[in-house]
């Protein structure tokens, strides 16, 4: 009777870290970003994305707008360091095989200002032991803003 018992504590006790091990990998994937975003590093961030990613923000008249990575990149890279600093709060990470779904409530701040906030949600893949960014959309607002300490910037 012991025995089973054990071999069941045991199983669910790797199947747990396991989890938190890859969610752990998925949150690196997207703090990366937000680093070379700060660090004002293209190719850091274009190495973030898949080949095919799709960049999207949802606007004030409510359209959405499209933007490519390099695009991205480029405006990023005529930044100084430190100039765009996006914190942001795991809100929710779902993970099956190589798809994880990524919920970000963020505040964003420009030379140390407030700026905007809003929410990204991301779309990763697992692309040979790496998780990158397949699809972002996010929304942006001044107000209704999450709480100042509930976001932090990636170490």
């Amino acid at each position: 009777m012991k025995r089973p018992f054990l071999i069941l504590c045991f199983s669910v006790i790797y199947q747990c870290s396991f989890a938190q091990s890859q969610e752990d990998a998925v949150k690196a994937g997207v703090n990366k970003l937000f680093t070379a975003m700060r660090n004002a590093d293209s190719a850091k961030l274009i190495s973030c994305f898949t080949e095919t990613a799709v960049m999207q923000t949802i606007t004030k008249s409510n359209t959405v707008r499209a933007v490519s990575v390099s695009e991205f990149a480029g405006s990023i890279a005529r930044l100084p360091a430190n100039a765009a600093d996006e914190r942001i709060s795991f809100s929710q990470i779902h993970i099956d095989g190589t798809l994880a779904s990524v919920w970000t409530p963020y505040r964003f701040y420009f030379k140390g200002q407030f700026s905007h906030c809003g929410v990204n949600s991301f779309q990763l893949i697992n692309e040979n032991g790496t998780w990158k960014i397949q699809y972002i959309i996010d929304t942006r607002r001044k107000d209704d803003c999450v709480p100042e300490e509930s976001v932090s910037s990636p170490k």
